[in-house]
């Protein structure tokens, strides 16, 4: 388990991911961010929040062609993120090529060389919804067979529901990086997610880290959302 597992999702405008950032500093080490505030913001949004002393996991789920893959993950590692994202659905040559390009990017930019994540199956999605297009196969089993693949490639580790942590735990090793969405706290709602688990729970099934976003950054009081979740981990891990 890292030493703070916590990624606070930042799907806000980037006025909003600025104040977040502000009022965690101190708090959490990582923060992600996805498509909604990319999109928005650019990759202004990265500076600026490495410039408040945070790491960012940029998380676009890259998944296109081999060489657009690897010139998009060239593009991100420049801007000095500390991981990124890949669909590991785009296939071996993909990942391959985005690993690569990504290494190379950074170094020449003389900047630590980001953590790729192949992403499995989204949380979102259930055995039902990859029936909808056309996997059919149980989701635990399409997570088993694309970490095989990402493992293959070169990938730093996998981003995966809680529900196969553990097995992506055994297959990449102890130092790999197994990220977890899907996380929510006791008692907090599961909106949009399918396959989710509690903090703890995501931890000791083998997770080192954890992506959470409504929980925290919807709460009156974002900071004190952290430290109660913090507790819970504690409470539960003791």
């Amino acid at each position: 388990m890292a030493e703070n597992p916590i990624i606070v999702a930042l799907d806000v405008s980037a006025e909003e991911a600025v104040a977040l950032a502000r009022s965690l500093q101190g708090r959490v080490r990582w923060l992600k961010v996805g498509m909604t505030l990319y999109y928005a913001a650019g990759p202004r949004i990265i500076a600026d929040l490495r410039e408040l002393g945070f790491d960012v996991f940029c998380d676009l789920k890259l998944h296109d062609i081999p060489h657009q893959a690897a010139g998009a993950a060239a593009e991100i590692a420049r801007l000095g993120v500390g991981m990124l994202t890949i669909h590991a659905c785009g296939g071996l040559a993909m990942m391959q090529a985005a690993v690569e390009a990504s290494a190379n990017a950074a170094k020449d930019a003389g900047l630590p060389v980001p953590a790729v994540l192949a992403v499995t199956v989204l949380t979102s999605m259930d055995s039902a919804a990859l029936a909808d297009v056309g996997v059919n196969r149980a989701a635990s089993d399409q997570v088993r067979i694309l970490g095989q693949l990402a493992r293959d490639a070169g990938v730093d580790g996998v981003v995966c529901s809680p529900h196969e942590a553990a097995e992506m735990r055994a297959l990449f090793g102890r130092n790999a990086f197994v990220v977890t969405p899907g996380v929510r706290p006791a008692g907090a709602a599961v909106g949009d997610q399918a396959r989710v688990a509690t903090p703890a729970a995501a931890l000791l099934a083998g997770a080192s880290h954890l992506v959470i976003g409504r929980p925290i950054t919807s709460a009156p009081e974002p900071a004190a959302a952290v430290d109660a979740i913090q507790r819970e981990i504690r409470e539960k891990l003791q």
